[in-house]
């Protein structure tokens, strides 16, 4: 099959039936852009509480022993639960990209000065989970981030103002509080004893529709790498949802808050039988945290890592699968002052095997700060010990994905661009970057299934250095006889090692 690459130039892009993966999408609503209306989609998640015994109010267990037996199905449970999931209303403002954004601390380009942006004011609608009779809502994070001013509007239509007490973006779970007393709560159930193929319900807003009720099953557990957040550990359900669901509650056939509600995978928007929500087991401490402290506090090296495998493994001297692969470190880190650098494997962090990268952010993430840690790496082939001392997590800044498609030599229907201005302004990239900017991918090529995204920067070839459209066509024509290529890039300001084969 032939493959066209055009390096330095944007070719038109085909939009073609990719499958689209629409994730965060839960919630939405309606919307006005000042003067007009419209429907507008938002992302909306998952969120937890700790327990929160010795609560007067009464439970959905509670409710549910008053329910008469003869109602059959789950009536009992739903009408039990339902009280206590709410509809949260968020304000935000958006700035019309025509006329520009917020202020800019170092102006446009070129010196261009325009008019002051008006924002336009937005309105979205997501879910929430009363998990205190005083008034402690969970739901996710991204249906109040930015948000001016939160509505809370319970089944019984009372209205309520709410205030966020404290967001976790790396869960995506977020906790809000109304003055009331009272309220119902649905009692917290254990996410751990969940098992494949136990019906669940989930409840929520889809669509402004309060109260909605829908039944399935867990289909899976444990589905990391969706891309939602940084820690995912989500069950999987084909119970409907919808947007709007995001932050709803999804509970077991006791009436039990097990998961929350917050992502879907979809190629039209809408339900398609692939759901995602936040187990408890995962929420109930980052929701504790958030109450007592407003924020959460992490252990932290200063590293990023991807899982090893059997491709990548004889590429870095390993003969196994174990071990987490750092893909950056930040400079004057923990790690970089332990003189670990990209490249190096990870194998074992306080005598525990590392099994992959997911494992070795656990183990950091709980450590207590300011202790010292032993981690024994693999750099060059030779093994080593280094120690590091963990510090507290610093925020970390979000950025911006996109996504695209293409086929043969292992990098073929890769189009690249230099980082330009263009560049730098559509795909979100650092000024200084060097290196070749994905502008195009063809549907279903090699490089696509392998993970390559359009808006990643290739810096690397076989381990030969990209720095430019060049230096890439250099070395794509070089490689042309391989049938596996070691890629590695940068997407969203961290390194990535990808293993592209031939077709």
């Amino acid at each position: 099959m032939s493959m066209m690459m055009k390096m330095g130039m944007k070719k038109k892009r085909t939009k073609g039936y990719h499958l689209r993966w629409t994730l965060r999408l839960f919630g939405v609503a309606l919307a006005t852009w000042i003067g007009c209306a419209g429907v507008v989609v938002v992302s909306i998640g998952m969120d937890r509480n700790a327990g929160w015994a010795g609560e007067h109010s009464e439970s959905a267990v509670e409710r549910k022993e008053k329910i008469p037996a003869e109602q059959g199905g789950f009536a009992d449970i739903a009408q039990a639960v339902t009280p206590a999931v709410v509809n949260i209303t968020a304000t935000i403002d958006i700035y019309d990209p025509r006329g520009g954004g917020p202020p800019k601390p170092f102006g446009d380009f070129g010196g261009r000065n325009g008019p002051p942006d008006i924002p336009k004011r937005q309105r979205g609608s997501g879910s929430g989970v009363i998990i205190s009779s005083d008034g402690y809502i969970v739901t996710n994070n991204h249906v109040v981030a930015e948000s001016r001013d939160l509505l809370v509007t319970l089944p019984d239509s009372r209205e309520f103002p709410a205030k966020v007490i404290g967001a976790d973006p790396e869960t995506d779970l977020a906790v809000i509080k109304i003055q009331a007393d009272g309220l119902p709560v649905i009692p917290w159930g254990n996410s751990s004893s969940l098992a494949v193929g136990q019906y669940v319900l989930a409840i929520g807003n889809p669509f402004g529709l309060n109260s909605t009720v829908t039944l399935g099953i867990v289909s899976a557990l444990d589905r990391g790498g969706m891309g939602l957040a940084r820690f995912e550990d989500f069950i999987q359900t084909d119970a409907a949802i919808n947007p709007g669901n995001s932050g709803g509650a999804l509970v077991n056939t006791q009436g039990e808050l097990v998961g929350i509600n917050t992502a879907i995978v979809s190629q039209s928007g809408g339900y398609q039988g692939v759901g995602f929500a936040v187990p408890s087991s995962l929420a109930k401490p980052v929701l504790g945290e958030l109450i007592k402290k407003g924020r959460i506090v992490r252990g932290y090296l200063g590293l990023g890592v991807q899982e090893m495998t059997s491709e990548l493994a004889p590429w870095f001297g390993l003969k196994g699968s174990d071990g987490a692969l750092v893909t950056d470190v930040v400079p004057g880190g923990p790690a970089d002052k332990a003189e670990i650098h990209r490249g190096v494997v990870i194998l074992q962090y306080q005598g525990k095997t590392v099994k992959d990268g997911r494992m070795l952010l656990e183990e950091v993430t709980g450590a207590t700060i300011g202790q010292q840690v032993e981690l024994s790496i693999v750099e060059n082939g030779k093994e080593r010990k280094v120690r590091a001392i963990i510090r507290e997590q610093p925020p970390i800044p979000q950025s911006r994905r996109t996504r695209s498609t293409s086929l043969e030599h292992p990098l073929a229907g890769v189009e690249v661009a230099d980082i330009d201005e263009s560049a730098i302004q559509e795909y979100g990239l650092n000024p200084l970057s060097k290196g070749a900017v994905v502008s195009f991918l063809e549907e279903g090529c090699t490089a696509e299934l392998a993970g390559i995204m359009e808006g990643d920067v290739i810096v690397e070839l076989n381990k030969h250095p990209v720095q430019s459209v060049k230096d890439y066509s250099f070395w794509y024509q070089k490689l042309k006889k391989e049938n596996v290529v070691l890629v590695v890039l940068i997407r969203a300001s961290r390194h990535l090692y990808v293993l592209v084969k031939s077709s």
